[in-house]
């Protein structure tokens, strides 16, 4: 005879693995994440922009002085539009988030089930049924916060610990900027002759394009090797692109 099989018989759990088997559990990184963005395009935006800026004026013929000159002078304007541009830059999004989430207010307070028919669709798309549904949207129509913070996430994809600062985005990519020039301004320092400087330039910038790749590849976790010569290639390229242009303005300036 047939044995019937129960729920519970129906629903075996999975053997336990071993804990060989298992990774370590890692710790996410955290505060600094919504700052990430600003961190790679503040040092990168300096390592590459500046690099350019001196292999093209390397190849309009300056003199040493002369490059050292312009590229101190890029360096800070560089860094001052780049702060200035993600201050208000951020600013802007977090006032325009601000006005849509008091608005979600209102919408909530005077056009509630409106609100409440947009949560279950919602709900309906990631795969739960109907009956899921129905129970979800009815604990979140107890709580006006709830309902909120629900939509805040939902609808327009704002989670309060991932919102940035306007003042930490502009000191980090105006300050970053000005350490990623370091490298093509200070070989300047240091020599007079500008093939020399170019040389000692594109080194370190390579160096400090593949460091920062690396860095980024780790908290990333993605492959260091292919994340550093990816940014060293883009420089590069940009680099003989750049030189090649001063080149050509200076002949035609004669």
């Amino acid at each position: 005879m047939q044995v019937p099989v129960t729920v519970n018989e129906q629903h075996v759990a999975p053997e336990p693995r071993s804990e060989a088997a298992i990774p370590p559990y890692q710790s996410h990184i955290g505060d600094s994440r919504p700052y990430w963005r600003d961190i790679i395009l503040g040092v990168n935006d300096g390592l590459v922009s500046m690099l350019l800026l001196v292999a093209g004026v390397v190849g309009g013929g300056l003199n040493a002085d002369q490059v050292l000159l312009a590229g101190v002078a890029g360096a800070i304007a560089g860094a001052v539009s780049m702060a200035a541009g993600e201050y208000l830059a951020t600013k802007s999004q977090d006032e325009v988030l601000e006005a849509e989430i008091e608005l979600e207010r209102q919408h909530i307070r005077y056009h509630r089930q409106q609100e409440l028919d947009q949560l279950g669709d919602m709900f309906a798309a990631m795969g739960l049924g109907e009956d899921e549904v129905t129970d979800i949207v009815a604990v979140f129509d107890r709580s006006d916060e709830g309902m909120l913070n629900a939509m805040k996430v939902m609808e327009f994809g704002v989670v309060d610990s991932e919102r940035r600062s306007p003042f930490i985005a502009m000191a980090m990519s105006g300050l970053l900027f000005l350490a990623g020039s370091a490298s093509s301004v200070m070989p300047f320092v240091f020599t007079s002759e500008t093939a020399v400087g170019l040389w000692w330039a594109g080194a370190l910038t390579a160096a400090g394009l593949f460091a920062v790749g690396v860095v980024k590849s780790i908290v990333a976790r993605t492959s260091k090797i292919r994340a550093g010569l990816e940014n060293m290639l883009i420089a590069g390229l940009g680099g003989v692109v750049a030189w090649y242009i001063g080149k050509f303005v200076a002949s035609g300036l004669g």
